[in-house]
């Protein structure tokens, strides 16, 4: 998918969001109780330092730009994942293996919504300049 200059920082943040969430399902999958914990608590350190601020970025001026176009539908599911995923993340580091599980398949499926819907969406219904002039804005 062709992105948009003003959506390529996001977009590849993106990988680090994935690649947490592949970090976790190997970890599920060798099962070795130590290591689910050792993964947990990393992913929730990485969580606060890297999609912490990459949430904030996109409620900031991604969203409401979304808003302003009528995209209320993409707009409301985005901050209720984005609302599940900090809940999530907070459980990690005493929550197990089921909460690295469905931290990992969350986070995955968010990656894979915003790639697919909303930043196609924000490309199809913001013109370039001004998402351009509201990405700098927010640096």
């Amino acid at each position: 998918m062709k992105r948009a200059d003003a959506l390529l920082k996001l977009s590849r943040e993106h990988h680090t969001a994935l690649s947490i969430a592949q970090r976790a399902r190997r970890a599920l999958a060798e099962g070795v109780a130590g290591e689910i914990e050792s993964v947990a608590a990393a992913a929730a350190r990485r969580f606060a330092a890297e999609l912490e601020p990459h949430f904030l970025d996109e409620e900031r001026w991604l969203l409401p730009a979304l808003a302003g176009a009528g995209e209320d539908r993409l707009v409301d599911r985005t901050l209720d994942e984005h609302h599940r995923l900090r809940v999530l993340a907070a459980a990690l580091p005493d929550g197990g293996a089921d909460a690295l599980a469905a931290f990992a398949q969350l986070l995955s499926d968010h990656v894979r919504f915003e790639e697919r819907e909303l930043f196609e969406c924000a490309q199809a219904r913001i013109p370039a300049d001004e998402l351009a002039r509201l990405s700098a804005r927010d640096c």
